[in-house]
């Protein structure tokens, strides 16, 4: 038996990223399975307002194994590494402290190789913080062999400390009938209208400029509804809206809870994520567990977690995105065909199989 760390920081956000969704329903899984190890749960300092959002004792269904909160931050908590045998950090940089043995998952390292994705100062230190955690981690856990052969190749990590454990889906709380996606599609997009779903920050990375490039060619009838925030190279995005007279087409939502995401992906009469680079791509496996059609990147990580249940498109293809997108909508056969095998393929991801591999690393480093 041994007491293993994790760095829960992330999931205690309000709003979570993919990696906040990653941290919390990786951690409930875990303390479900049988094992004979305990674990810590730590948060950094600064979450401390947010401890309502913390897991706790008790809080998990199905928690068959026992599990502690700790807040942690240099130099205070300078005791916790002499409290667990093992750290796993969960966000892809080192802990402040050095423990014994280490794990970390790297997400993607979009740092290193997107030089046009983020502002100088952030790609410098999330790359060093990178480069410093794989350094120091026994074992890399990374969710896509699109990103194994980016950490070989661009952090020099050797091939034999990555373990590719693939994330998992939840299927919809609520499942709604035909007529219920109808009616949530047209009080979205209007009576009438085909409604293009898009999950992610506005930002260079999502290739959203693309998106509505594509759009402006597509009949008047399709609208797009952007779901997410505001990131690096917004600005671009909302003057080319503006620019564009697209405005009427196109629907900012901003965040939204995990309740109306589910309802905007069964509602939609197509998913498109023609991201530029993806360490796996949670909201491609969210549209197909929802029974959306998918079309997607073909480069990065997308095609391998789409597998044959999503059209692919050249990201940089304006027209290529509007060509597949209206084939997934008006392509009837071609249609209920993308459904049933992104409805199949999702299936294929849940969160017991990545907790288990973890679960799996977790024993490989503590023997070593």
């Amino acid at each position: 038996m041994a007491t293993i760390a994790l760095d829960a920081t992330y999931s205690a956000d309000p709003q979570l990223t993919g990696i906040g969704v990653y941290s919390r329903r990786l951690i409930e899984t875990l303390v479900t399975l049988d094992t004979p190890h305990r674990f810590l749960i730590c948060y950094r300092l600064s979450r401390l307002g947010r401890r309502q959002y913390f897991m706790r004792p008790g809080g998990v269904p199905g928690a068959r194994v026992r599990f502690d909160v700790r807040v942690y931050q240099e130099p205070l908590t300078f005791w916790l590494p002499w409290q667990a045998q093992l750290f796993h950090s969960l966000a892809q940089r080192p802990p402040a402290f050095h423990f014994q043995k280490e794990i970390v998952t790297v997400f993607d390292i979009f740092p290193i190789t997107g030089q046009t994705y983020s502002t100088p100062d952030f790609l410098k230190k999330f790359s060093a913080l990178l480069r410093e955690a794989v350094e120091r981690a026994a074992r890399v856990i990374t969710s896509s062999h699109a990103t194994e052969r980016q950490l070989i190749e661009h952090a020099q990590v050797p091939p034999e400390k990555i373990r590719v454990i693939p994330l998992g889906v939840d299927p919809p709380a609520v499942v709604l009938s035909p007529d219920d996606r109808l009616r949530e599609r047209e009080r979205i997009a209007g009576p009438g209208h085909e409604m293009i779903l898009s999950v992610g920050v506005l930002q260079t990375r999502k290739n959203t400029l693309n998106m509505l490039k594509a759009l402006a060619t597509l009949p008047a009838k399709y609208k797009l509804v952007l779901s997410g925030g505001n990131g690096y190279g917004s600005e671009a995005i909302h003057a080319f809206i503006r620019s564009g007279s697209l405005g009427e087409r196109v629907k900012l939502l901003g965040y939204v809870d995990d309740a109306q995401l589910a309802r905007l992906y069964q509602a939609s009469s197509v998913f498109l994520f023609p991201s530029l680079e993806e360490g796996f791509g949670i909201p491609v496996l969210e549209a197909m567990a929802a029974g959306a059609p998918v079309v997607t990147s073909n480069v990065s990580s997308m095609p391998e977690v789409g597998g044959e249940a999503a059209l692919y498109v050249d990201p940089h293809d304006p027209a290529d995105i509007a060509q597949k997108v209206v084939q997934a909508v008006e392509d009837l056969p071609l249609r209920a065909s993308l459904i049933q095998k992104g409805l199949a393929r999702a299936a294929e991801f849940t969160w017991r199989r990545t907790a288990g591999a973890t679960l799996a690393v977790y024993d490989e480093v503590l023997n070593l």
